[in-house]
């Protein structure tokens, strides 16, 4: 009553200060010592100021081909967050209908957000190593003769990773659904609109903001992703397991600034799909003002 906070007021603020220090204080202090000068190390104090290390990484070459890798990171995460939302769309519309082994399947499409992800990637490696070997025993022959291995960055790696991405895209098109108001789509067949075209012009507008998230959400779960790529990912790493081998090697901050630059594109892609949601979301409102002074 008299305007001042109770003790545990700052208790918890201090508490709460010290977890996020703790949370994203190694994140910035890798970010920091990323632009040491030529001669810095991997700890404080800092010698010097530059941008020598982004340099060294941009040349390439050194023990791990880092463009490569980062091609390769880029390339899978593009092709899971296109799947993950084509394939999350897709069950949100045949979940709103009732049908058999629905319950069944849903968690089952779920289950491997519980399941170890390192048991996931042994997983996966395996079944395509049996397979492999069947192809070579009891394959024909103009296909076994050269056959090493059907493992690879968009085969089983791609596997590995949709088995991450789409139980949270399945999650998120539920939760929209169970609240979508059927009676738009109503209202545009009642206009004589097409299945399609109640889709394209009344469904995907109202859920896109959704479907942009879900988007997000593929594409940086498939970057950072370690442990269910280090079994199934096949002859070639993506970039997060060849930074993991160099931290057992690399004794320079240029692995400091290699993990800058995959942090700066996740936050880069995390911007323009909140970028996008807010433009969505003004267009959406426009058309909703524009419609309103139409009926006036």
């Amino acid at each position: 009553m008299d305007g001042k906070r109770p003790r545990a007021f700052y208790f918890l603020a201090a508490f709460f200060t010290a977890y996020v220090l703790f949370l994203y204080g190694p994140m910035f202090a890798i970010f920091i010592l990323s632009f040491q000068g030529p001669e810095g190390g991997l700890t404080f104090p800092m010698n010097g100021v530059s941008t020598y290390w982004f340099s060294k990484l941009a040349e390439g070459g050194g023990i791990v081909n880092i463009g490569a890798a980062f091609r390769r990171s880029l390339a899978l995460g593009v092709v899971v967050m296109l799947l993950t939302v084509v394939i999350s769309v897709s069950a949100g519309l045949a979940f709103r209908r009732k049908f058999w082994g629905a319950s069944a399947l849903f968690y089952i499409a779920i289950a491997s957000l519980i399941v170890p992800s390192i048991i996931t990637s042994l997983g996966i490696g395996l079944e395509f190593r049996i397979i492999d070997d069947l192809v070579k025993n009891v394959g024909p022959e103009w296909l076994a003769a050269d056959h090493t291995t059907w493992m690879g960055l968009f085969t089983s790696g791609l596997g590995a990773h949709l088995t991450w991405t789409l139980p949270f895209g399945l999650l998120i098109m539920f939760a929209i659904f169970n609240r979508f108001n059927p009676a738009y789509e109503e209202a545009a067949r009642d206009l004589g609109a097409t299945p399609w075209q109640s889709f394209r012009h009344v469904v995907l507008p109202i859920i896109l903001p959704s479907v942009v998230g879900i988007g997000l959400f593929g594409f940086t779960l498939s970057w950072d992703e370690i442990a269910r790529s280090s079994q199934a990912i096949g002859e070639v790493n993506t970039l997060p397991l060849e930074l993991q081998g160099l931290t057992t090697t690399v004794t320079k901050p240029d692995i400091y600034a290699l993990g800058t630059t995959t942090s700066a594109v996740s936050f880069l892609v995390i911007a323009i799909a909140l970028i996008g949601i807010r433009l969505l979301q003004r267009r959406t409102a426009k058309a909703g003002s524009d419609a309103g002074k139409g009926l006036v």
